[in-house]
């Protein structure tokens, strides 16, 4: 798949993915998560701890995201397309960006975002999840990760929000009548 997608990188087609990847950055979504929680603590209490369930499952799960690259070092798609340099040189403390690429954090950030935002707005669950598996498809169509980067990202992404909300915030919800 690198070597394909490889030879598309030009022009629009790049563009393109390049914007979509931008919406898989934290950022966004942990400053939206906290504006929410801050801006609506005291007035709407549900909308509120969505805010902070988005903050936490972004930090979290981008966190683990970090500390797991760390310590698995493996190799980015650049690494192998440009010196041939393939796969994980475990506990290897590599703190250059090409070897952080398992576990994909766009995808974390993106599949955790999807599922705190589909209890705000249950209706566009399905959109919502689209979103993330773009974003998290462009991960691989740019050559920042290979495929395995990104289904481990987005594996680890639902499995912070199951954790999240299963543990910290499923009475908040039940006691306002969502999920």
């Amino acid at each position: 798949m690198a070597f394909y997608f490889h030879r598309l990188d030009a022009g629009l087609w790049h563009s393109v993915w390049k914007g979509i990847t931008r919406a898989g950055q934290s950022e966004w979504y942990l400053v939206g998560g906290l504006l929410l929680f801050a801006g609506l603590r005291r007035r709407n209490r549900r909308i509120s701890s969505t805010g902070f369930l988005l903050f936490s499952t972004v930090a979290v799960s981008g966190l683990t995201a970090d500390v797991l690259k760390f310590i698995l070092g493996r190799a980015r798609p650049k690494l192998f397309l440009q010196q041939g340099i393939y796969g994980f040189d475990l506990f290897g403390w590599h703190l250059e960006h090409a070897w952080q690429s398992f576990p994909s954090g766009h995808s974390a950030t993106a599949l955790s975002a999807a599922l705190s935002l589909s209890l705000l707005f249950p209706r566009f669950r399905p959109a919502f999840i689209a979103a993330a598996m773009l974003i998290a498809a462009s991960r691989v169509v740019l050559c920042q990760h290979y495929l395995s980067d990104v289904v481990a990202g987005s594996a680890l992404g639902i499995a912070t929000f199951a954790l999240l909300y299963q543990r910290y915030f499923r009475t908040v919800f039940d006691e306002t009548g969502t999920l």
